[in-house]
């Protein structure tokens, strides 16, 4: 089913969508910039994306779509074209027509990259980076650190077989240890589900980091995780999943909508977004 040509839309699409805070930021700058326009969340799975695309290819008031899991990688491959960053991340997060063809971005490497170069340069120690996860999100984290320039990183993974694979893919010197190693390294990043509301956070001693420490949870529910709360209670540098949610979102608004967000209403977002 098609909608009102009159009326454009974009939405986040995954499975599961209902947590999703995306239509709030996107809705939120529509509404400060007086957009007629709007931004939903739809549940779709892997079996139905394909479906999904032909839908929105035939609808001329869709304005693009932003990916979540399962379905960033199936999105990159289902596209026609699709960006850089998505090809060496393996993944992409937002889907949008250009020039007649169905695109494929990803706008999570460039927030990643954004947040740690702000951190570094606010005095963070950005010599060594401790790397949690060998999926996609992990991966997303290797590509944004090699436009960064930053080499010395270091994988922690359950699968450390995979992880292997991916340190070899990205020439990391550092073999992979277990996920449960202690951690000492400048940088933190969590690319895994640990943490998250319902699972544990295996990786909240941060005794042996150094006192300009980043720590940078990718995990947006709980606001607060505790792998954060760790970080704050030693007085570190935190990127928390909402600060990359809203980073992303800018640049995907930026392409969806052709307007750049309004950031100067970020503290009322982020009130909005932690309420």
């Amino acid at each position: 089913m098609t909608s009102s040509a009159s009326h454009s839309f974009a939405e986040v699409i995954g499975d599961p969508i209902d947590h999703s805070k995306s239509p709030l930021i996107h809705n939120f700058w529509l509404k400060t910039l007086e957009i007629d326009a709007e931004y939903r969340r739809r549940r779709v799975d892997l079996s139905g994306l394909a479906q999904y695309i032909a839908e929105v290819r035939a609808d001329p008031a869709w304005r693009g779509s932003n990916v979540t899991m399962p379905l960033k990688l199936d999105a990159l491959h289902l596209a026609d074209e699709a960006s850089d960053r998505a090809i060496a991340a393996g993944a992409a997060n937002l889907l949008r027509f250009r020039d007649g063809k169905l695109w494929a971005g990803n706008t999570d490497v460039g927030a990643i990259a954004i947040l740690l170069d702000r951190a570094a340069k606010s005095g963070g120690d950005a010599g060594s980076v401790t790397l949690l996860g060998n999926g996609g999100a992990a991966r997303g984290a290797l590509v944004a650190l090699r436009l960064l320039n930053i080499t010395n990183v270091r994988i922690q993974a359950r699968d450390l077989g995979a992880a292997r694979k991916l340190a070899v893919e990205f020439g990391l010197r550092e073999p992979p240890v277990p996920l449960t190693h202690r951690i000492g390294s400048g940088i933190l990043i969590n690319a895994t589900p640990l943490g998250m509301a319902g699972q544990d956070c295996l990786n909240c001693d941060l005794g042996e980091m150094p006192d300009h420490a980043i720590v940078f949870d990718m995990v947006t529910l709980p606001v607060e995780t505790d792998l954060i709360s760790a970080a704050r209670a030693r007085h570190l540098r935190v990127i928390t999943g909402l600060d990359m949610l809203v980073e992303q979102a800018a640049t995907s608004f930026k392409l969806i909508f052709d307007r750049d967000a309004p950031r100067d209403r970020d503290p009322e977002l982020m009130k909005l977004l932690r309420a």
